[in-house]
């Protein structure tokens, strides 16, 4: 029997199984791949918020990667919450030794306003993590964060991938989730756009949907898709599961990865 395509995350485990590396492993399982880990923080996390967040050594983090990719392989690479420059750091010189793409999700804040990134980690992301990444993935606030863009209206989004791929990424996916209306996003390498447009789901129960997006592109590039369509095949996978999100706790309850599961049974 062969192995499906390997899929590695670098990211943060939430406690509350919704988003991180949980949400991570279970998209690239519902997609057909073998997920693996690396993780780079701890977090007390349920569906109120972030409690509490502790980061790894560089150390672990560089071993636990080592270990991975040397032994077993990847096809493609995702990084999530990042915590730190001394991490950004660390993973952008591995990803930059592996032959993978690799799906940069420049998280900062968690669905509930939590940082999940040091501020002196931005210039890091900056110069360091985004010139390696295949695809990043900001949402509205992460790429404002980055690049001083603030996107208000659909028209301001092609203006923030510009911006975003002057930092060296080789596409640049910007999430118009908060923006009112459909959910539109924009994917462009600065010759070639993408509009993706989907409805917009009356479900308050959206934790995990970037980490969810940039594992199912990761899955998506592991089976041998071009970039446009590994994103557009993410796009319909996340919002499937947005659909499907379900309450859990006294908060925001996570988005359903097993949907498409469930659909095909």
């Amino acid at each position: 029997m062969s192995a499906p395509p390997r899929v590695l995350t670098v990211a943060g485990s939430d406690s509350g199984g919704g988003a991180g590396v949980q949400a991570d492993l279970k998209t690239m399982l519902a997609l057909g791949t073998h997920g693996m880990s690396v993780l780079t923080a701890v977090t007390a996390q349920n569906s109120l918020g972030v409690q509490g967040a502790w980061e790894l050594p560089a150390e672990a983090v560089r071993a636990q990667y080592r270990s991975v990719v040397d032994d077993i392989g990847v096809q493609a690479v995702k990084t999530g919450m990042l915590a730190s420059a001394e991490l950004v750091e660390t993973v952008a010189e591995l990803i930059s030794g592996t032959d993978a793409p690799a799906v940069v999700d420049p998280v900062g804040v968690s669905k509930h306003g939590d940082a999940l990134l040091a501020a002196s980690a931005l210039d890091s992301v900056r110069t360091r993590l985004l010139p390696v990444a295949t695809v990043a993935t900001p949402n509205l606030d992460e790429v404002a964060q980055i690049t001083g863009v603030q996107v208000t209206a659909e028209g301001d989004l092609r203006r923030a991938a510009g911006a975003l791929l002057e930092f060296g990424p080789r596409w640049a996916l910007i999430k118009g989730g908060h923006l009112p209306g459909e959910a539109v996003d924009l994917l462009t390498d600065g010759s070639e756009e993408h509009w993706l447009r989907a409805p917009r789901h009356d479900n308050r129960h959206t934790h995990g949907t970037g980490c969810t997006l940039a594992s199912a592109i990761a899955a998506h590039l592991a089976h041998g898709l071009s970039v446009p369509a590994a994103v557009t095949a993410a796009k319909e996978y996340v919002t499937g599961a947005i659909a499907a999100g379900f309450p859990l706790g006294g908060g925001i309850g996570p988005v359903d990865h097993g949907w498409a599961l469930r659909r095909r049974t």
